[in-house]
């Protein structure tokens, strides 16, 4: 399994880095609990931090993050994140085609 983990640099800036658990070691984090979400089509947030680590699973639709340090990605299906770039400038996040995105959010326990 993978995901792709939303993180600040040495640089004070976003960037993106892919992440594999191995099958053999499941990975556990406590969370505080589990948010169903729904943005529009067409939703946009302009620069933003992470306001707490926090992991985020496209169920359907489309986000298209933008890092400031200049990476985009698009999360679809089942796509899996972790949002922790909590401080520096952050990134923009948008939901593009025509359909709404339908998400979870899981904030994980500090």
């Amino acid at each position: 399994m993978k995901y792709t983990h939303l993180y600040t640099g040495p640089d004070g800036l976003s960037h993106f880095e892919d992440v594999d658990v191995p099958e053999a070691s499941p990975l556990t984090m406590a969370a505080e609990s589990i948010i169903f979400r729904t943005a529009q089509a067409g939703n946009a947030s302009d620069w933003h931090t992470a306001p707490r680590s926090q992991f985020l699973i496209t169920l359907s639709g489309v986000a298209e993050i933008v890092t400031s340090g200049g990476e985009t990605r698009q999360f679809t299906n089942g796509a899996i994140m972790l949002a922790d770039d909590r401080t520096g400038k952050g990134h923009t996040t948008r939901v593009v085609g025509p359909e709404p995105r339908v998400y979870l959010t899981v904030p994980l326990k500090q």
